[in-house]
């Protein structure tokens, strides 16, 4: 599904040129749950950003289903993204002016989606996440999980085939955050791709392939059996 080729990242400033990522090459296959470890500062989010099209490498190649994107306009990668991809971040991200439902809702309003359909997914989604009875309420009245279940439920509505996650459990509790982990294992059993940023080595057992990131590189790769 993905493959990238010497993926090089360097941010410059007037004074200061940093390399975030150095000759990357990584594969990822349809239907993997793939962990990306490493600490502070080792290019974690920057590889999901660039794997996302939300950044562009400084040079090397990326491919999303044997095309190469990493040249496409910035039109091409926004389609690429509506129809391939849901993102869950650490910060959430939802909308505090939307409700819970419009939230979820909003991906399909870009697609066009009729409003029946709309509501049917939208219900179904609301639903599989157990927040229904939140449908109504604005993200300063819910949880921290509850917020990360709309962040999730939002990134799935479009059927994705990919989802990226960057650390999906930073701000939750641990049994918040295991029931998030538990929600990500779920789609990926039913065949969603899934890369995920994250520190936490219990997060990383749900995976089937952890990646050591350090100063840019990939310096392991594991495969793993989940517990």
């Amino acid at each position: 599904m993905i493959k990238t080729n010497n993926l090089v990242k360097k941010f410059r400033t007037d004074d200061v040129e940093t390399t975030a990522l150095n000759n990357v090459n990584l594969e990822i296959n349809e239907g993997e749950f793939v962990a990306i470890m490493g600490p502070s500062g080792c290019g974690k989010s920057t590889l999901l950003n660039i794997l996302g099209l939300l950044d562009t490498p400084t040079s090397g190649e990326l491919f999303f289903n044997q095309e190469q994107v990493e040249h496409y306009s910035e039109r091409q990668q926004t389609k690429l993204r509506k129809n391939n991809i849901g993102f869950v971040f650490q910060s959430f991200n939802l909308i505090e002016e939307l409700t819970v439902y419009e939230n979820i809702e909003l991906p399909l309003l870009y697609m066009k989606v009729s409003s029946s359909e709309r509501k049917r997914r939208v219900n179904e989604a609301l639903e599989r996440m157990k927040i229904t009875h939140r449908a109504k309420h604005f993200p300063q009245q819910l949880s921290g999980g509850q917020q990360q279940r709309t962040a999730i439920a939002r990134a799935v509505i479009t059927n994705p085939k990919l989802i990226l996650a960057d650390e999906p459990t930073g701000n939750l509790d641990s049994a918040n955050g295991e029931e998030v982990m538990n929600l990500l294992t779920q789609l990926n059993e039913n065949g969603t791709t899934i890369v995920m940023v994250t520190h936490s080595p219990s997060d990383a057992d749900s995976s089937n392939r952890i990646i050591q990131l350090f100063d840019g590189h990939i310096i392991t790769e594991n495969m793993r059996q989940k517990l």
